[in-house]
């Protein structure tokens, strides 16, 4: 028996190995396909954006947490806003979120990547329960269902669901917010003239400066 369950167990192990083998740069282009284009979602903008992949630090209620996200330049590289990746627990398990902020903190869009919500209920997220966020600062707009003292309407008996979605987006503005300032004032500088570059004055050839509960 146990010279059998070896043998079983070796070849079912040999085979999930080797379709993993066969599979997974199909799945690892299909994820980056998908995180691409959850990026122009969530962070449209117009002219010639660049965008940098990199992680944002943020202690969020006492827990040290890491947000991969994609930082948006333009063609001068002024920094314009980052799409960042974030996730809560909802009913069904995690839900995964990507979340675009402008540079003022204002949300552009967001984006759900993986859930495991309730079909018809928790899944509605998907819908026109994300559309309230879009063009919303948190700044004045509590990212709290309104049953809680917020001012997220809740998708109708998908309480948690909805809670467990305006964490998320929380979670990725308050890390957005306490990064940013090192993008911003990462711009380059303005090019200064070298003195070799301008003729002295003819005076002193000086140069001047110048719902329900029941999810």
């Amino acid at each position: 028996m146990f010279v059998a369950l070896f043998v079983i167990t070796s070849v079912a192990g040999g085979v999930l190995g080797l379709v993993y083998g066969m599979t997974k740069d199909a799945i690892a282009e299909v994820d980056k396909k998908k995180n691409e284009a959850a990026i122009q979602a969530v962070l449209p903008l117009e002219g010639e954006i660049t965008y940098e992949a990199d992680t944002l630090q943020y202690n969020y209620e006492g827990v040290d947490l890491t947000f991969p996200c994609n930082l948006a330049y333009d063609a001068n590289h002024i920094f314009q806003g980052a799409a960042v990746k974030t996730s809560e627990g909802g009913f069904g398990g995690k839900i995964e979120m990507m979340v675009g902020f402008l540079t003022d903190g204002t949300i552009k869009g967001t984006s759900v990547l993986a859930h495991a919500e309730t079909p018809g209920l928790g899944a509605n997220m998907t819908g026109k329960f994300k559309d309230q966020f879009v063009e919303k600062n948190p700044a004045n707009f509590n990212l709290i269902v309104k049953k809680d003292g917020g001012d997220v309407d809740a998708i109708t008996a998908a309480t948690i669901t909805s809670r467990a979605f305006s964490k998320a987006v929380d979670k990725a503005y308050k890390a957005f917010e306490a990064n940013k300032a090192k993008y911003i004032n990462n711009a380059p500088a303005k090019e200064e003239t070298s003195d070799a570059d301008v003729a002295p004055t003819e005076e002193n050839n000086e140069i001047t400066e110048g719902g329900q509960d029941n999810e």
